[in-house]
């Protein structure tokens, strides 16, 4: 029978996006599905406004039903119909798994309860409170994950400082404080703070002392088996319980907020395992961060929460919305940057970003940001562990150095992203794939061996992310701070440009070999079976590359301050350069080359610094770095693993600037057999299962006759099924002979006729429709802005074929030279 009418996988989809079958190989079902559909709605997909169906569609979510799919029963039509508002028909208008959601739909059913519900707040005073209560839920639910986003993130804090500590020894005065938390109340001078008696290395606790070879193979042992146990404990619980708990979450959340359905990634299950998992993953010394994971852990939030409120557990749009806000809290505790958060969300993750949706983003990210600040996870009342201040001005000529480092950057971001999607597509493609637990096993082991002997490795990344960021003051002990040091010569509190030491010469090999090793690793860590962010390891590879160019301009100033670069504003004796201030603006390239972020980028580096005068280097190596990184491939890495996972995702940045027609992408095509059409008024009930069993598109126009082929309307397979079923078991007279119309009027049949069945109720009347002869520059177009899930062909007013999502992707792919049967959800 016919072509497409769309696929399955664009079953209830509104925008023909084909989902994915459920059956296909590389998928994997997970204990994560709950019995309820709410919590494990990962259908929370977000922006795309899909116009294709009409208002009276019925509504998505289960409880809320649909439209009664036959007339009140009986013979004829006459009976009035029934509204679905008041007798829901349970299933009629929800969506499959790997479907997207009918964006047209979800408004349009919005819209009508809000009409209501204001209507009826003028007969009662109930009614009113209940008008009320409904206009501030919105707010009330952007508390609620606020405070939950927050408390989460306090929590993964507090407990990965703990676990990264551990590693390295225990606190006799309670195993439960890490090292810096131990050695508060000990009496240690400054310069020995680290070395207080309370705190005990693993060689000091098993043997008595902490000197010696021996001790030292006994502490890199122990730091081995930790890390070892950590990530083995992570990957295992990932792989048993919620296998989408894995990676970054960020790709699946921009594809889940353009309109797509993945239940289960935003469940309850997900959400208690990303946030134990996390904390291992992050514990074990893997060059991965909790930043990214951290979106995925508020948008799980935003997503269960919203069941508290029926405004939001029945309308899919409405939940995307909250979804996009609960992106900015994530990025709001994840940096400290409530404001950098909505920003990232709009410019990064969103794809339908209402005003509306702004002004609760940021209440949200603000409440999430005082959360944290309240629970204080580092005691130092900062929200992240890397917030530093600076305070000398750069000079114009420091901009050379900067841009240098946005350079660097985008050819770190460019060489990143491609050599992970090939790691990644290897691991999809061959028997490395099979062995998650394998391979964590070994990339865990390979990192802990390297990482022990160097101390800038062994810390935690983000341990390593503030001291390269530190600007040195006269107690600081660190090996980067070990200057050569003439008093005479200090002016208050500012430290003058020093000749380094030979603490500073030490750290710049260490630092040159971990810069080293964390290029090489992070490839092979992104993307394993674990969560895993790549904020921090991205921003630890340009900070240390940062802190190296910082320290040589540094050295190059003091012996050569008389040179015409240095001359009229760096003397002698002056402090000119600060080093840290290079590694912010490394770690900003760094992190914008792999992205490809750049406002939300800039906000959230000024946000963690608390410095406006450095927003123009960091706009400087933001902008360069994505320059370059764009002239050598356009996809960011979550654009790229979109593309990997072949993720229906349409991007709204890119142009089609191709000039093919309609009828060279709609189905069906030449060779193929004619569209599947149902009539109006002329089709039994068997006629329409034997097109349900025999063909697996997810909707099928409606026409007046197969002669004529004008068109009627679009009617849903999900709402056909559901609706017949239900008329079989409810609705007296129902047989397989039974005609079934989609007319206001029933047709005309003789009195021995059996009950027909009236189903104009599922139908969609304003399917969108365009003209063979349309560019398909306009229906590309369309489809980005509208958020379409398919939309039917004409010519002269008949129905000639279907054009859906998925049609839309595989010709763009097809046009890019890429495999257009890639466009599935491996």
């Amino acid at each position: 029978m016919a072509w497409y009418s769309l696929e399955r996988w664009e079953r209830p989809q509104p925008f023909g996006l084909e989902a994915l079958t459920m059956d296909q190989k590389g998928y994997r079902r997970g204990s994560f599905q709950s019995s309820t559909s709410d919590e494990d709605m990962l259908e929370i997909a977000g922006a795309s406004l899909d116009f294709s169906m009409a208002d009276d569609d019925p509504p998505l979510d289960r409880e809320m039903g649909g439209f009664t799919s036959y007339n009140g029963g009986g013979m004829n039509g006459a009976s009035k119909m029934m509204d679905f508002l008041e007798e829901p028909l349970p299933g009629v208008g929800t969506y499959e798994d790997f479907n997207t959601i009918d964006w047209v739909r979800e408004k349009s059913r919005d819209r009508d309860r809000h009409r209501e519900i204001t209507s009826r707040s003028k007969e009662s005073t109930w009614a009113l409170i209940h008008s009320v209560s409904d206009a501030f839920s919105g707010w009330l639910l952007m508390l609620f994950i606020g405070l939950l986003a927050g408390s989460l993130a306090g929590l993964i804090d507090i407990s990965a400082h703990w676990m990264t500590d551990l590693k390295e020894g225990v606190c006799l005065a309670g195993f439960w404080f890490n090292h810096e938390h131990c050695c508060w109340k000990s009496n240690t001078t400054f310069t020995d703070r680290d070395k207080c008696p309370e705190w005990m290395s693993w060689s000091q606790l098993i043997i008595g002392h902490g000197e010696g070879a021996f001790a030292y193979i006994l502490n890199y042992f122990m730091y081995v088996i930790w890390a070892l146990l950590f990530s083995l404990l992570a990957v295992l619980l990932v792989k048993g319980f919620a296998p989408y708990a894995c990676g970054s979450g960020i790709p699946e959340i921009k594809t889940i907020l353009s309109g797509f359905i993945i239940r289960g990634y935003l469940g309850k299950w997900t959400l208690i395992i990303k946030t134990i998992t996390l904390v291992l993953a992050v514990s074990s010394g893997l060059s991965l961060g909790k930043e990214g994971p951290l979106v995925h852990v508020a948008c799980c939030c935003g997503n269960i929460l919203c069941h508290l409120f029926t405004k939001y557990r029945k309308n899919e749009a409405k939940r995307r919305e909250v979804l996009s806000a609960a992106a900015a809290a994530g990025v709001s505790v994840a940096f400290g940057a409530p404001i950098g958060g909505v920003l990232f969300s709009l410019e990064e993750v969103s794809y339908y970003f209402p005003l509306k949706t702004l002004w609760r983003s940021f209440f949200a990210a603000l409440v999430a940001a005082f959360t944290l600040r309240s629970i204080n996870p580092f005691g130092n009342s900062r929200l992240v562990l890397f917030y530093v201040e600076f305070h000398m001005p750069w000079h114009l000529l420091e901009l050379v150095p900067f841009i240098l480092l946005g350079i660097f950057g985008g050819l770190w971001g460019a060489f990143f992203i491609r050599s992970n999607i090939a790691w990644c597509r290897r691991r999809k493609t061959t028997k490395l794939g099979k062995y998650p637990v394998l391979e964590v096993f070994v990339v865990t082991a390979i990192t802990a061996i390297l990482a022990f002997p160097n101390e800038y490795t062994r810390m935690s990344t983000s341990e390593l992310i503030s001291e390269l960021f530190n600007d040195c003051g006269i107690l600081d002990s660190s090996k980067l701070c070990e200057y050569v040091n003439d008093f005479n010569s200090t002016k208050g509190d500012d430290l003058p440009d020093r000749a380094a030491g030979p603490g500073v010469y030490t750290a710049m090999w260490q630092l040159a070999l971990a810069l080293i090793m964390k290029v090489f690793i992070t490839i092979f860590t992104f993307g394993m079976k674990v969560p895993s962010g790549l904020f921090i390891p991205s921003m630890a590879v340009g900070a240390i590359a940062g802190r190296l160019l910082g320290v040589a301009m540094e050295q190059l100033a003091f012996y050569h301050h008389d040179w015409i670069i240095f001359s009229g504003w760096c003397s002698q004796g002056a402090d000119c350069i600060t080093p840290g201030l290079y590694a912010m603006v490394g770690a900003a390239a760094c992190l914008g080359g792999v992205t490809r972020m750049t406002v939300s980028l800039v906000v959230i580096m000024f946000e963690l610094t608390g410095g406006l005068e450095y927003i123009v280097p960091l706009m400087a190596a933001a902008m360069t770095s994505k320059w370059v990184a764009d002239a050598i491939g356009r996809e960011g890495i979550y654009d790229a693993h979109i593309r990997l996972n072949g993720y229906p995702f349409l991007e709204a940045k890119e142009e089609f600037s191709h000039k093919t027609l309609a009828m060279d992408v709609m189905r069906p095509r030449r060779n193929d057999p004619p569209l599947t059409v149902i009539t109006q008024d002329s089709m039994t009930v068997e006629d329409i299962e034997t097109i349900i069993n025999e063909t697996t598109y997810s909707g099928y126009p409606v026409v007046v006759s197969r002669e004529s082929q004008r068109l009627v309307g679009f009617v849903l397979r999900r709402d056909l099924i559901i609706s017949i079923e239900n008329a079989r078991k409810k609705q007296d007279g129902i047989v397989s002979t039974s005609i079934i119309y989609f007319t206001d009027h029933s047709p005309p049949l003789p009195p021995s006729s059996p009950s027909m069945l009236k189903l104009r109720s599922i139908l969609d009347l304003s399917p969108f429709t365009v003209t063979d002869q349309t560019p398909m520059e306009i229906v590309v177009d369309i489809f980005r802005k509208l958020g379409l899930r398919q939309c039917l062909v004409t010519h002269n007013g008949k129905l000639l074929g279907i054009i859906t999502k998925k049609d839309v992707l595989k010709h763009i792919a097809q046009l890019a030279n890429q495999d257009p049967d890639s466009i599935l959800f491996n």
